[in-house]
């Protein structure tokens, strides 16, 4: 075997290449190929090789066990390099220099293997590793060991990748100037049904609609989701999902800092696996409540940033209408009026709210009479407040079954996908059980 050095480079045949990543691990460290051309950029974000593209068109580059094959006789004129590169999750601590053992190894039917480590990496969180290039007319290998303190942001717009929802290289004539685009859901009601994997992992409408980037990050939360509810053993879970988030003045900081922003987004893939279309429907509520347009995969950017507010009119919503103060009974009221027993519809409602639940015996009494109704009640506090009658949920007594959770959490920014998943969705199951045993779902 021969180790090349950060900068060495080698030449190869044409024979079909495997590519091999020591280190990489999809959720932690994840693994990209770019196909560039001369300016060292994608032609299209079809370019980019990684879990959710698994080959380019031509199928010159495709990505699967763990290893990527090259078959360089496959590759586009128009593409000179091949670039192989690792980014941290952004839930991931620390830098690449951190991973243990990160390197390549490149073997070639005949026996011509190259072992390429990761060199001189520091603070870098994501870096191209190894280059496949052509000189002259023939195949090389580099040592780049190269990389970007900013990630996989960094990374993917270094070489010409869309990190937003508008594809990259879109022609000029696609688009024409004095036309508004159409709205989100006009394009979301064309495209297919769902689908599932074979990890369990569902993907809705809409998903096409975002960047590579987008979809990426969108994956790995599915799949901590997905991986909750397998762990658990829920069958069948597709319902409905329902937000409800508090808008009182006390959470006035968690809004300005954007942490409630951050918590709807996350929420998103939750839809994704749980509600029948893959939307979030979504409440704001106070001393009163209003009911929001419902989160959508292709537009949760756009949405956030329309109606994350607690003052004033937005997205034609009167926030100023619904108080300041905390009443919890009209709103849960209002989803237990959405609830119908005969279609029987499994649906999970997270409550997001930093505490101030005083009417124990309002709560009480709905919560008894919801627990015949086709909903689990995932209640999250926000903070260090005295949470009353929610944190006794779990002993109330005189309900069908057992029809809700409650845990709180200091600041929802500082717990992993993994491990928020885990909290929102750790009763849920259980819950679809005993709903379908007491006959309350079919």
């Amino acid at each position: 075997m021969t180790s090349l050095t950060r900068g060495a480079t080698s030449p190869i045949d044409m024979a079909t290449t495997t590519v091999e990543v020591t280190g990489a691990r999809q959720g932690t460290v994840d693994l990209f190929v770019f196909q560039l051309g001369a300016d060292l950029k994608v032609r299209t974000d079809a370019d980019l090789v990684f879990f959710n593209n698994p080959s380019t068109p031509e199928g010159a580059v495709t990505l699967g066990g763990g290893r990527v094959t090259l078959d360089l006789g496959r590759v586009p004129a128009a593409i000179d390099t091949l670039a192989v590169a690792v980014a941290l999750d952004e839930n991931a601590p620390g830098s690449l220099s951190q991973v243990p053992g990160l390197a390549v190894t490149v073997t070639q039917t005949g026996g011509t293997w190259f072992e390429v480590p990761a060199e001189g990496l520091t603070t870098e969180r994501s870096a191209v590793l190894l280059e496949v290039y052509r000189r002259n007319g023939s195949w090389k290998v580099r040592n780049r060991s190269a990389g970007w303190s900013g990630g996989l942001d960094a990374l993917v717009t270094e070489h010409g990748v869309s990190v937003d929802e508008t594809p990259a290289h879109t022609p000029p004539h696609a688009q024409t100037p004095a036309q508004a685009p159409a709205p989100a859901r006009a394009a979301v009601a064309a495209e297919p049904l769902a689908t599932v994997d074979g990890d369990g992992v569902r993907t809705v409408p809409g998903e096409a609609a975002l960047s590579l980037v987008k979809r990426e990050k969108l994956n790995l939360q599915k799949r901590e989701v997905a991986k909750v509810l397998l762990t658990k053993g829920a069958s069948n879970p597709v319902g409905r999902v329902v937000l409800v988030m508090d808008n009182t003045g006390s959470m006035s900081k968690r809004y300005r800092s954007g942490e409630v922003k951050r918590i709807i987004e996350r929420m998103v893939p939750v839809a994704t696996q749980l509600d029948s279309d893959g939307n979030l429907e979504a409440y704001a509520y106070a001393q009163r409540f209003v009911k929001l347009p419902d989160v959508t995969v292709a537009d949760a950017d756009t949405w956030v940033n329309t109606y994350v507010h607690l003052r004033g009119r937005h997205g034609d919503i009167d926030f100023d209408a619904i108080g300041g103060t905390n009443n919890e009974i009209p709103i849960m009221e209002e989803i237990i009026g959405t609830l119908d027993k005969t279609a029987a519809v499994p649906t999970l409602v997270l409550f997001f709210t930093d505490g101030g639940f005083h009417a124990k015996a309002q709560i009480t009494t709905l919560m008894r009479t919801a627990s015949a109704l086709p909903a689990f009640w995932q209640f999250i506090g926000i903070g260090k407040s005295s949470f009353g009658v929610l944190e006794k949920l779990d002993t109330l007594t005189g309900r069908l079954i057992d029809n809700a959770g409650f845990f709180a959490v200091e600041n929802v920014d500082k717990l992993s996908d993994a491990a928020l998943y885990e909290l929102l969705l750790s009763e849920y199951p259980d819950w679809l059980r005993a709903a379908r045993k007491a006959r309350i779902l079919s």
